[in-house]
């Protein structure tokens, strides 16, 4: 049912996002089009300020260099690095020149924000997205029920679909799949022999996170978890996912000489990796993110954590205006997955659930 909910069944590519864009450039502006046409190129700049929002931004410039009649350029990153390049910003646009200095025209470049703010969760949210028309031209939504609001507010939106669903049809590529087949079995024995874990070991799959800011927040709180329930699980073995983030992987690194299980790092990065170690665990302990997705694609039992800066937490409880805060929980409208957060996210809460 979740995974009903959040695809887009008009979509029969991965490349769920693309029939829409097209769709656009070619009603509402061809700004951009005529502006490739004239130069030979696409001229893309892309902002993408974490990891998460990285992958999709990864993702998504893969789908339109096979969308695009035009070579991609994609703008260069750092800051003395674009010096050289402000005039190719100003002369062709890039999206956050516009919409800093509100450049209007047939000559504005057209500003696609990927993914649409979490207006729904807090109160008076709705009210903020007026504000966005004035520098976005087009959302592009990965939850159904946020196209209609957004445009009830004055913005240009599509749902497309949640990009979560790429690793199944990409994994899953050739096979059959149904309604009740949407998910993804990877394999648990290959993992098993690639790390050298044996038959008879309880593997437990935990993913502290990709911000360093959480991770260096979560993960003492994890591994004071473990040491309470190796005391219950035999042969227990702990597979840490890392985010490619170097200053992630620095931390746990050095972290990881204190636990007192077993523990196995598995590098970010690799879908089909990840499956299989999700295949071959018997539940997850993850920090709140798109990975609850993901445990769900895999059928994982799992145990979702969060703790804040005491003023974050503050904020959450009396300015979210829903009662979860895992995403399948939030699209089902009920606790199907555990959540434990803020105060009573403590390792002996958290044990008495993965026991």
């Amino acid at each position: 049912m979740l995974l009903k909910v959040i695809r887009n069944p008009n979509r029969r590519t991965n490349l769920v996002f693309l029939p829409s864009v097209r769709k656009y450039f070619s009603t509402s502006s061809r700004a951009g089009v005529d502006v490739a046409s004239k130069d030979g190129e696409m001229r893309i700049f892309l902002v993408a300020g974490e990891v998460s929002g990285d992958a999709i931004g990864s993702r998504l410039i893969a789908a339109l260099k096979k969308l695009s009649p035009y070579p991609i350029r994609i703008a260069v990153m750092g800051i003395l690095e674009l010096l050289p390049h402000l005039n190719k910003f100003q002369e062709h646009g890039g999206m956050i020149f516009a919409a800093r200095f509100g450049r209007q025209g047939p000559s504005a470049p057209l500003h696609f924000h990927y993914v649409a703010p979490s207006f729904w969760a807090w109160k008076g949210g709705e009210a903020r997205l007026k504000g966005l028309s004035e520098f976005v031209d087009h959302v592009l939504c990965i939850l159904p029920f946020e196209e209609n609001v957004c445009k009830s507010h004055g913005v240009a939106a599509t749902f497309v679909g949640h990009p979560v669903l790429e690793d199944m049809l990409e994994l899953n590529s050739g096979k059959a799949t149904t309604e009740k087949g949407w998910e993804v079995q990877g394999n648990a024995d290959v993992f098993r022999s690639k790390y050298g874990i044996s038959s008879g070991s309880t593997i437990l799959s935990l993913l502290p996170g990709s911000r360093i800011q959480e991770v260096t927040r979560m993960l003492p709180i994890y591994l004071k978890t473990m040491n309470l329930l190796k005391g219950y699980v035999e042969d227990l073995t702990t597979v840490i996912h890392v985010a490619p983030n170097q200053h992630v992987q620095d931390y746990i690194k050095r972290a990881i000489n204190e636990w007192s299980t077993s523990v196995v790092l598995v590098p970010g990065g690799s879908p089909c990796t990840k499956y299989d170690a999700f295949s071959a665990s018997r539940v997850a302990l993850c920090t709140s993110g798109t990975v609850a997705m993901e445990l769900q694609l895999a059928r994982l039992p799992c145990v979702v954590a969060y703790r804040a800066h005491f003023l974050t937490e503050w904020v959450i409880r009396y300015k979210a205006k829903i009662p979860y805060i895992s995403l399948p929980n939030i699209l089902l409208g009920s606790s199907v997955i555990p959540e434990v957060l803020f105060r009573d996210c403590t390792p002996t809460k958290l044990a008495s659930l993965l026991r």
